[in-house]
C-alpha cells in the first residue's frame, strides 16, 4: 500500500486522535499540568522517594547500597513513560546506546560506556550481556525485545565479567519477568496508534494450588510502514511480532521451589531498507527526496526471526544463611531474511541471508548472607552453534555471486566467587573473581560463482569459478577476570565506592574471511580486555527526597577486535584482527528529585572521552600494514548523553491524572570507527504522554507522543565506498513522531 494511501486510512480510521492539535495539546499538558492541580492533601515534608531494588550482584539489594553503576526501571515507570520496547531505555541509562540494527526489526546493538559489538553476524558475540531473568541471550538477533510481563529493566555499567561471565565486557542488560505470587491477578491493553499501530497484551497469574503457581502472557505488535519500497508496494519500517511467556513455580517445601518457564518470539517483520545517500550510476532519482523511510529493492522484502527459550531454576534455602540455586536454559533462533544492499532495483549488492543458533546453558550458584559477609558464587556451564549462510550478488546484470557459509561451535566453562567482608559499620571491602575456558570450532566454505546462487538453494544454477575460502580450525581461549574494591557508607543516605574490574569478551574467526584476498584472514583473533577503575557515590538529600549517583571512571582497553571490510576490485575483504588499544575515561550523573508529593523531576547526564591508542591492522588494497587510530574514532559513542525529564501526578474525583515529559539528548555519533558520511550530528528527542487511573484501580488510559518534534537522525547504515563499480552508501534512521492510545484493565 502507498504511504500516501496510508495516511488518508489512518485519518479515516483516528479522524481526533492524531491530529497535529492533540500533539500540541499533549505536550502542553505535560507542561502545564500544575494549572489543573486541585489542593494538594498532602506535607511536602513527608515526601521520600521509593526505595528500587535491584539484583545487580545476583541477590535482590536496594540500588542505594550496591557499588555498581546500575539503572532500574520498574513496570510503571516503564508504562507511564512509554517505554514499550528495550531501545527507548537508553533514554535513562547515561553513555548507554541500545538500538535496532541495520536492516532488521528485532537484532540489538548495544554498547555502554563505548564497548559493543556493531557486527550482528553469526560467530561474532556482542560486548553487553543480554539477560532474560538469569539466562544469556548469545545472540543479537531477537534481543531488541518488546516491553511485557516484565517487573523491570535493569542495566549495567561497566565489566561485569566476575558475576555474569565472559561478553559483559561492556556492561549488562537484565530484563525481569514478574514474579509468581499465586494472587489471582488479569491484565488486558490495546493500544492504536499512527500508522495504523494495533498492539494486544494479556496477562495472568494464578494459584492452582496453595502451592502451584501458574503465569502467562501473549503479546502482538503491528504497525504499518514508515515507508514503502517504492518499486513493490512492500511496506518499509513495519513491524509484526508475536510473542508468548508461560511460567510455572511449584513450592514444594518452605524452603525449595521449582520453576519452569518458556518463552517464544516471531518477528515477520519486512526487512527494513536503506536511504540511499549516494547517486547511482545505473538508476535515476537517487538519492530519494521525499522521505528517509523509502527505498528501492530488487528482493523479496520477506524476512522472520524465531526465537524461544526454555529455562528450569531450583531454588533451595539451606538455612538462613545459605541459598543453593540450579539455572538449566535452552535457546533457539532462527533468521530468514533479505537485504538489498544497495537500495535499487537492481540485481546488485542483493544479500539473502539464513543464520541459525542453539545454546543450552547449566549455572549452580551458592549465595551466603551473614551478619558481616555475603558471598555469590558458581560454577557455569556453556554449549552453542551458530551457523549461517549469505548470498551476495556482487555485479548487476553479470549475475556473479559469492555464496558464504559456516559454523561455530563454543563449549565454556567457568567458575566464580565474589564476596563483601564488613570491616566496621561503615566501611566494606569487596572481593572476587572468575576463570572462563571457551573451545571453539569452527568452519567456513566461501565460493564465487557465474550466475545466481543463494544460501539455501542448492539446486539454483551457478557455475563455480573460485574457492575464497575453504576452512576449518580449532582455538582455546582463557582468561581470569579479577574485581576488587570498597565501599564506605558514610551514613544512612551517603555510600562511597571505589572499584577495580577486569572484563573481557571472548575471541573467535571471521566469519567473512577472503583468504586469497588476505592469506591470514582465517586465524583465530584473541580475546580483548578492559581494565575499569571507578570512583561512585550514592547519595541521599534533603530527607530523601533527592537521589543523586554518580560515577567517574577510567578504562584501559586492550587487544580490541577491530572488524574492517574493504572493497577490493568486485570483492569484500573481511578481517578481524586484535588491533587496537584505547583508553575510555568518563562520568555519570542520575538525580531524581521529588519536588512535592505530586511533582517529581528526573536528571541524567553521561559523559565519555574515549580515544584510540593504536589501530594497527592489514589493508588488503595496499597489501601493507597501517597505524590509523589518529583517524579512527568510537562507533555508537556520543560524547554527551542527557536526559531531563518530569512527573506529575494530578489527583481529581474521577481519577488519577500522571503527565510525563522528557526532553533525550544525544551528542553526535559515528556509525563506525571509520569517519564517513553516515554519521550524524547530535539531535535531541521530545516524548511527552498523560496516564489516567481509575479511582478503583482497574481501568487505565495512557496517551503517548514520541519524538514530538518529528526528528530525523541516523543511527546506522551499510557503507561500501566503491564495489562494483558504484560507490553506495545507505543509512537507516530512528522513528519519526508516533501517537499513540493505550486502554488497559486489570485485577
Amino acid at each position: 500500500m502507498a504511504k500516501n494511501n496510508k495516511i488518508e486510512q489512518a485519518s479515516t480510521i483516528y479522524p481526533r486522535f492524531f491530529q497535529p492539535s492533540l500533539l500540541a495539546l499533549a505536550v502542553s499538558s505535560c507542561l502545564m499540568a500544575p494549572a489543573f492541580a486541585q489542593e494538594s492533601n498532602s506535607n511536602d515534608d513527608e515526601v521520600k522517594l521509593e526505595r528500587i531494588e535491584v539484583t545487580a550482584r545476583r541477590t535482590v539489594e536496594n540500588l542505594q547500597t550496591v557499588p555498581v553503576a546500575v539503572t532500574s526501571l520498574g513496570e510503571e515507570e516503564l508504562a507511564q513513560r512509554g517505554i514499550d520496547n528495550i531501545t527507548s531505555v537508553q533514554q535513562y541509562s547515561p553513555n548507554t546506546t541500545l538500538q535496532v540494527s541495520r536492516g532488521t526489526n528485532s537484532t540489538l546493538t548495544a554498547y555502554i560506556r563505548g564497548i559493543g559489538q556493531q557486527d550482528p553476524l553469526w560467530g561474532f558475540e556482542p560486548g553487553v550481556g543480554i539477560y532474560i531473568d538469569d539466562v544469556y541471550m548469545a545472540r543479537p538477533q531477537g534481543a531488541a525485545l518488546d516491553v511485557y510481563d516484565v517487573e523491570r529493566i535493569e542495566v549495567l555499567r561497566g565489566p561485569q565479567g566476575t558475576l555474569y561471565g565472559r561478553n559483559t565486557i561492556g556492561g549488562a542488560v537484565k530484563y525481569v519477568t514478574k514474579e509468581l505470587t499465586g494472587d489471582t491477578a488479569f491484565a488486558v491493553r490495546g493500544t492504536i496508534g499512527t500508522d495504523n499501530q494495533q498492539d494486544f497484551k494479556v496477562s495472568g497469574q494464578v494459584g492452582l494450588t496453595d502451592n502451584l503457581f501458574i503465569s502467562g502472557a501473549i503479546a502482538s505488535f503491528n504497525r504499518d510502514g514508515f515507508g514503502t519500497y517504492l518499486n513493490t508496494g512492500a511496506d518499509n519500517y513495519d513491524k509484526d511480532v508475536q510473542s508468548g511467556r508461560v511460567s510455572v513455580q511449584w513450592n514444594a517445601a518452605d524452603n525449595f521451589s521449582v520453576r519452569f518457564s518458556a518463552d517464544k518470539t516471531v518477528d515477520k517483520s519486512n526487512s527494513k531498507g536503506g536511504f540511499r545517500l549516494t547517486p547511482s550510476l545505473l538508476v535515476p532519482n537517487q538519492p530519494l527526496t521525499d522521505s528517509v523511510y523509502d527505498s528501492y529493492t530488487s528482493m523479496p522484502a520477506d524476512n522472520k526471526v524465531d526465537t524461544e527459550g526454555q529455562s528450569l531454576t531450583l531454588t533451595w534455602d539451606l538455612n538462613d544463611n545459605w541459598t543453593v540455586k540450579s539455572v538449566t536454559a535452552r535457546r533457539k533462533g532462527v533468521t530468514d531474511t533479505n537485504i538489498d544492499f544497495d537500495s535499487t532495483p537492481l540485481q546488485s549488492l542483493d544479500v539473502p541471508a539464513f543464520y541459525e543458533d542453539e545454546q543450552t546453558s547449566q549455572e549452580l550458584q551458592l549465595l551466603f548472607s551473614g551478619d558481616k559477609f555475603k558471598m555469590a558464587s558458581g560454577l557455569y556451564y556453556y554449549t552453542g552453534e551458530a551457523c549461517g549462510a549469505f548470498g551476495t550478488v556482487i555485479v548487476a546484470g553479470a549475475g556473479v555471486t559469492v555464496e558464504n557459509g559456516g559454523c561455530v561451535d563454543t563449549d565454556s566453562i567457568a567458575a566464580y566467587a565474589q564476596g563483601t567482608y564488613e570491616l566496621t559499620d561503615k566501611l566494606s571491602l569487596t572481593a572476587g573473581g572468575r576463570y572462563t575456558k571457551d573451545d571453539k570450532d569452527a568452519t567456513l566454505d566461501r565460493r564465487l560463482y557465474l550466475g545466481y546462487k543463494g544460501p539455501r538453494d542448492a539446486a539454483a544454477p551457478g557455475t563455480l569459478l573460485q574457492v575464497q575460502t575453504d576452512f576449518s580450525g580449532s582455538e582455546s581461549f582463557s582468561h581470569f577476570s579479577p574485581r576488587v574494591g570498597a565501599e564506605y557508607q558514610y551514613s544512612n543516605d551517603l555510600m562511597y565506592y571505589v572499584s577495580y574490574t577486569d572484563g573481557f569478551k571472548s575471541g573467535g574467526f571471521d566469519m567473512r574471511a577472503v583468504e586469497i584476498v588476505n592469506p591470514n584472514a582465517t586465524d583465530p583473533y584473541q580475546e580483548e580486555t578492559v581494565d575499569t577503575y571507578e570512583f561512585g557515590i550514592k547519595s541521599e538529600w534533603l530527607d530523601q527526597r533527592l537521589r543523586m549517583n554518580a560515577a567517574v571512571f577510567h578504562s584501559s582497553y586492550e587487544d580490541m577486535q577491530v572488524t574492517v571490510q574493504r572493497a577490493v576490485g568486485n570483492n569484500v575483504a573481511s578481517q578481524v584482527l586484535n588491533a587496537a588499544s584505547a583508553d575510555i575515561n568518563g562520568a555519570e550523573v542520575e538525580a531524581l528529585f521529588a519536588a512535592t508529593r505530586d511533582l517529581e523531576i528526573t536528571a541524567i547526564v553521561g559523559y565519555i572521552d574515549a580515544s584510540f591508542n593504536k589501530v594497527e591492522f592489514f589493508d588488503p588494497v595496499s597489501q601493507a600494514v597501517v597505524d590509523v587510530s589518529n583517524v579512527w574514532g568510537f562507533a555508537n559513542t556520543p560524547e554527551l548523553t542527557a536526559t531531563l525529564a518530569s512527573r506529575y501526578t494530578v489527583e481529581t474525583d474521577f481519577g488519577s491524572l500522571v503527565f510525563n515529559a522528557n526532553l533525550a539528548y544525544r551528542g553526535a555519533t559515528q556509525i563506525f570507527e571509520v569517519p564517513s558520511v553516515l554519521d550524524y550530528g547530535g539531535y535531541t528527542l521530545i516524548n511527552a504522554g498523560v496516564n489516567w487511573y481509575s479511582n478503583d484501580g482497574f481501568w487505565d488510559v495512557s496517551l503517548q507522543g514520541k519524538n514530538l518534534g518529528d526528528k530525523q537522525a541516523r543511527i546506522a547504515g551499510y557503507n561500501f565506498a566503491l564495489l562494483a563499480g558504484e560507490q553506495t552508501i545507505t543509512g537507516y534512521y530512528i522513528d519519526p513522531r508516533t501517537v499513540s492510545l493505550t486502554v488497559g484493565y486489570r485485577f
